[in-house]
C-alpha cells in the first residue's frame, strides 16, 4: 500500500478490513475524498478462507482484502499502511495522528478497527487458532463436520456454542474447564443432545504432526479430539479514541467489549461512526461489509446536509463570511476530484 497520505480528507477510515473498505467504497463512489489507514493486522488472517459470503465463499482473507483495496483506489480513494495512535477534535473536524509521526485532518471519522480475540491461556491453543481451534460454527463448522469436536467452556455462550456444533457432528464433548457450573436447564439440554460433559480443567492440547489429536486434562487424562471450539473474550481496538471520550463498554452478550452505535453506525461522539466487529462482536465478513457500507452512506448524507445548510446561508446572504468559505471549499473539492 503505497498511496501518499494527504493533509486532509472528507473522511478518514481507521481499519482496512471488510467494514472499512466497504465504507470507503461507498464514500469514494459518492466523490468524497477518503483514506483508509490500515495497521495490517486483520482478525481473520489465520483462517484459510472466508466462508458464508455469497459468491466469494472460500476466498482467502488476504485476497479478499487486496481486491477491496483495488476497488477503493479505482474510485479515487486512498489506502495507506499505518497505525493510528490518537484522534482529537480540531475545529468542526478531527486531527488524526499516526504512530510514525504522520498526521491528517478529517471532517468525519469511521472506526472499523475490529477486535482482538483474547484466547484462553491453554498451552498449544494459540498455535492451532484458526485451524483446528476455532470459535464460529458458521465460519468454520462445515470444515470440521462429522469430526470429534470439543468445546472449551469459558463463559456464558459456551453451552450455546456446543449446541450449535452438535448440528455439525454427532461427537461433541463439553469441557467444563473454568466456566461456572452448569445450570440444571443447560445440563438437560446437553444431555438431550448427547453431548458428553467432561469436568475439570484443561491443562494443554495434544498434537500429532501439527494437528490437534487430543485435550489433556489437569489429571493427565487425554480426550481424543480433532477440533476444539472456544469462545474467546473479544476486545475492541479503540485505545486511540480516548482523547475523544469514546470508550468501549461491556457487550450485552458478556462476550467482551464494543463501541455502542445507533442503527446507522453513529457513535455518541458527533462526527464519529463505527462499523464491523468493533461494534458487532459476532458479525461475519458479509455483515461487517454491509455495516461499513451503511455507515459510509450515512456519513455522506451527514456531509451533504452540512454542505446544503452552508450553501443555503450563502444563497440567502452572498456577502456573509460563509460565502468565502464556501468558494474555498468548492475549489478544494474540485482539485481533489480533478475537476
Amino acid at each position: 500500500m503505497t498511496d501518499r497520505l494527504e493533509d486532509d480528507y472528507d473522511v478518514v477510515v481507521v481499519g482496512g478490513g471488510a467494514a472499512g473498505l466497504n465504507g470507503a467504497l461507498m464514500l469514494a463512489r459518492s466523490r468524497r475524498s477518503v483514506v483508509v489507514i490500515d495497521a495490517g493486522a486483520p482478525r481473520n488472517a489465520p483462517a484459510g478462507g472466508v466462508h458464508g459470503l455469497l459468491a466469494l465463499d472460500g476466498t482467502p482473507p488476504a485476497e479478499l482484502l487486496e481486491r477491496g483495496r483495488a476497488e477503493v483506489r479505482g474510485y479515487g480513494g486512498h489506502v495507506v499502511s499505518g497505525e493510528v495512535a490518537s484522534a482529537a477534535r480540531e475545529g468542526a473536524g478531527f486531527s488524526v495522528a499516526l504512530a510514525d509521526g504522520r498526521a491528517v485532518r478529517t471532517r468525519r471519522l469511521l472506526v472499523t478497527t475490529g477486535l482482538v480475540d483474547d484466547l484462553p491461556s491453554v498451552p498449544g491453543l494459540g498455535e492451532l487458532w484458526g485451524a483446528d481451534v476455532l470459535h464460529c460454527p458458521y465460519c468454520h463448522g462445515w470444515e470440521v463436520r462429522d469430526q470429534a469436536v470439543g468445546v472449551l467452556a469459558t463463559g456464558p455462550m459456551s453451552v450455546h456454542q456446543a449446541l450449535l456444533f452438535r448440528q455439525l457432528s454427532d461427537d461433541v464433548v463439553y469441557f467444563t474447564h473454568t466456566a461456572e457450573p452448569l445450570s440444571a436447564e443447560d445440563a438437560r439440554k446437553l444431555a438431550a443432545r448427547g453431548i458428553a460433559v467432561v469436568p475439570g480443567g484443561v491443562a494443554a492440547l495434544e498434537t500429532k504432526e501439527g494437528r490437534l489429536s487430543g485435550v489433556r486434562l489437569d489429571d493427565g487424562t487425554v480426550v481424543g479430539r480433532q477440533a476444539l471450539a472456544v469462545a474467546p473474550r473479544m476486545v475492541a481496538r479503540t485505545g486511540f479514541l480516548s482523547e475523544l471520550g469514546l470508550r468501549p463498554s461491556a457487550h450485552p452478550s458478556g462476550m467482551g467489549e464494543h463501541i455502542a452505535v445507533d442503527a446507522g453506525g453513529a457513535t455518541d461522539v458527533p462526527g464519529v461512526w463505527a462499523a464491523g466487529n468493533v461494534t458487532d462482536l459476532s458479525a461475519q465478513v458479509g455483515a461487517s461489509a454491509s455495516a461499513g457500507a451503511l455507515a459510509g452512506a450515512r456519513i455522506n448524507a451527514d456531509l451533504v446536509a452540512e454542505e446544503v445548510e452552508r450553501a443555503v446561508a450563502v444563497y440567502e446572504d452572498p456577502f456573509s463570511p460563509a460565502s468565502e468559505s464556501r468558494v474555498s471549499e468548492r475549489v478544494l473539492g474540485d482539485r481533489r476530484h480533478g475537476r
